[in-house]
C-alpha cells in the first residue's frame, strides 16, 4: 500500500515536471547566444578569411565576425576547418551557429543552408603560369592538368560547364587550399587551377609568374551561412547587422582595408623586388634587424620601408637632395646623428630612430596597424601634413585614427579649398598614400617569403622571373 502511494507520488512529480517543462518557452538561437555570452562561428584559415597577422588575428571574415560579436555584445569563438563540405554540413545540421568562410552563394548550397546578405562580389578565374602559353578557352585545357579545391563552388561551376562541354576534366584536391594550388601552378606541378578573384588578388603578389587566363563564372556573391530552420532569430539579427554595415559605409571601408592597397600595387615591380630580396637584402639584413630591435620595430617592416625608399641602394639620391638607404634629408640626418648618409648602417639606424619617433608621436590609443600606417605616411610627407589630414578627416565625418579614412583626406592637401585652412598648407597628398600601400605589399611579400624559407634559397620558379635589371 505504501509503495503504491510512493509510486503514485513519484508519477505525479514526473508528470508535473513534464507539464511544467512543456509550458516553459524554449530559448531561440539568438537567446542562447546572448545567454552564453558567446558567438561560435566556423571559418577557414586563409588570407581572405582569418589568419594570424603581425598585429594579431586578422582577415576579412574575422573583422566582420568581431563586429557582429560586438553588435551582440558577446565574445567571439572561432572554429576553423579547411573542409568546405564539413563546414556546410555542420551548419546544415545545426552543429554550428554560423559559417563565415568566404562561401560563394550557389543554387546547390542554397538547398542546404540559408545565406545572409552578400558582403562581397567575386569571380571565378582560371589561373595559369605565364611561362606557358595562355589558354584562350576551355578547349585549350585538354592537354593540361586542372586541379581545384574539393567540394568547392569551383567544382559546382565545372560540373555545370561539363554538361555542355563533356571533354572538360579536372581533379579535386581534398587537402590543399587556394594558396597551395596556386603554388603548385607556379612550380609547374599543375598546369591550371581555379581561384576566386579576391583570393588571387591577395596571393598574386607572391607569385608574379601567375596570371588570369579568363573568367570561369559571372560575378558571384560571398555570404555567411546559417541553418535553414524555422529558428531564424540569429539569422535575422545578422541581416540587420549587414544592412547597417552597408548603410554606414563600414563594409566598404573593410573591403578597402583588406584589398585597397593590393588592387593598387604595381605587380610588374614584383620581379625586381624578388630579385633584390635574394641578392641585396642579405647584405643588410643584420643591420636592419639590429636597428629594428633597438627601436622596437618589426625588421621586415623596416626592410620594406628601406626598399620603398631606395631599393636597398645605400648610394641612392633624389633630385630633392635626400640620400642613402633610408633617404634622409640633411637636416633630419643631423638631428639623428647620422654623419654619412650614404653609409648603410648609419642610414638604417637613423631611419629606424626616425620611424620610432613618429610612432611615438601618434597617440598610443590608435590601434595597430593604423598607427603604423599613419607613421609611415608621416615618414614620407611629414608629421604635420598627416595631422592636417587627420583634422580634415574629422571635419568630413571620418575617423582620424583610421588609415582607411585618413588616406582619403591626404590627397585633398593638393586642393586650395582644403590646404588653405590647414596649419602646414599644401602637400602632394597622393604620394604618401601610394608610399604606404607599396610598403604594405613589400612587407607582406617579405613575410611570406621568410615564412616559406625562401629568403636565402629562392626556388627556380621565382628566379626564372626575377629580373636582373637593377
Amino acid at each position: 500500500m505504501h509503495s503504491r502511494i510512493f509510486a503514485g507520488v513519484i508519477g505525479l512529480a514526473i508528470l508535473s515536471s513534464i507539464v511544467l517543462n512543456a509550458c516553459t518557452p524554449q530559448k531561440n538561437l539568438l537567446e542562447q547566444v546572448l545567454a552564453a555570452g558567446e558567438l561560435r562561428a566556423l571559418t577557414r584559415n586563409a588570407a581572405t578569411t582569418f589568419y594570424e597577422g603581425p598585429h594579431g588575428p586578422t582577415g576579412m571574415e574575422y573583422d566582420l565576425l568581431q563586429r557582429f560579436a560586438a553588435y551582440l555584445n558577446v565574445k567571439l569563438t572561432l572554429i576553423t576547418s579547411d573542409d568546405l563540405k564539413d563546414i556546410l554540413d555542420q551548419v546544415e545540421d545545426g552543429d554550428a551557429q554560423l559559417a563565415a568562410a568566404g562561401l560563394t552563394i550557389t543554387d546547390e548550397r542554397k538547398q542546404k543552408v540559408l545565406f545572409a546578405p552578400a558582403y562581397q562580389s567575386i569571380t571565378q578565374q582560371l589561373i595559369y603560369n605565364r611561362k606557358k602559353q595562355r589558354p584562350r578557352s576551355l578547349a585549350d585545357l585538354k592537354t593540361g592538368k586542372l586541379e581545384v579545391i574539393a567540394n568547392s563552388s569551383h567544382v559546382e561551376r565545372l560540373t555545370e560547364i561539363q554538361k555542355t562541354w563533356r571533354s572538360l576534366h579536372w581533379e579535386e584536391n581534398t587537402t590543399a587550399g587556394a594558396n597551395e594550388l596556386m603554388n603548385l601552378v607556379a612550380e609547374e606541378t599543375l598546369d591550371f587551377t581555379i581561384a576566386d578573384s579576391n583570393e588571387f588578388s591577395i596571393n598574386r603578389r607572391y607569385y608574379p609568374q601567375l596570371s588570369v587566363a579568363f573568367n570561369v563564372s559571372e560575378p558571384q556573391q560571398l555570404a555567411w551561412a546559417f541553418a535553414n530552420s524555422k529558428d531564424r532569430s540569429l539569422y535575422n539579427k545578422a541581416v540587420t547587422f549587414f544592412n547597417n554595415l552597408k548603410a554606414s559605409g563600414e563594409l566598404a571601408s573593410l573591403i578597402e582595408r583588406h584589398y585597397g592597397h593590393i588592387n593598387r600595387y604595381d605587380y610588374a615591380g614584383t620581379y625586381t623586388y624578388m630579385y633584390h630580396v635574394n641578392n641585396r637584402l642579405p647584405k643588410y639584413q643584420v643591420m636592419l634587424n639590429d636597428a629594428a630591435q633597438a627601436n622596437e620595430i618589426d625588421w621586415r617592416l623596416l626592410a620594406a620601408t628601406a626598399y620603398q625608399e631606395s631599393h636597398w641602394n645605400p648610394r641612392a639620391k633624389s633630385p630633392t637632395g635626400v640620400r642613402g638607404m633610408m633617404m634622409l634629408t640633411k637636416a633630419t640626418a643631423q638631428q639623428l646623428g647620422v654623419a654619412v648618409r650614404t653609409d648603410p648602417e648609419e642610414s638604417i639606424n637613423g631611419g629606424a630612430k626616425y620611424l620610432r619617433s613618429l610612432l611615438d608621436r601618434f597617440p598610443a590609443d590608435i590601434e595597430e596597424p593604423d598607427r603604423t600606417w599613419l607613421a609611415l605616411a608621416a615618414y614620407n610627407v611629414g608629421y604635420g601634413h598627416v595631422k592636417d589630414a587627420q583634422l580634415i578627416t574629422e571635419q568630413r565625418g571620418g575617423n582620424p585614427y583610421k588609415w582607411e579614412d585618413v588616406k582619403k583626406s591626404l590627397p585633398l592637401l593638393r586642393q586650395k579649398k582644403w590646404y588653405k585652412t590647414t596649419r602646414h598648407g599644401y602637400a602632394r597628398g597622393l604620394e604618401p598614400v601610394k608610399y604606404v600601400e607599396n610598403i604594405r605589399s613589400y612587407y607582406d611579400i617579405l613575410r611570406w617569403q621568410l615564412d616559406k624559407g625562401l629568403n636565402n634559397d629562392v626556388p627556380n620558379s621565382i628566379l626564372a622571373y626575377a629580373s636582373p635589371i637593377l
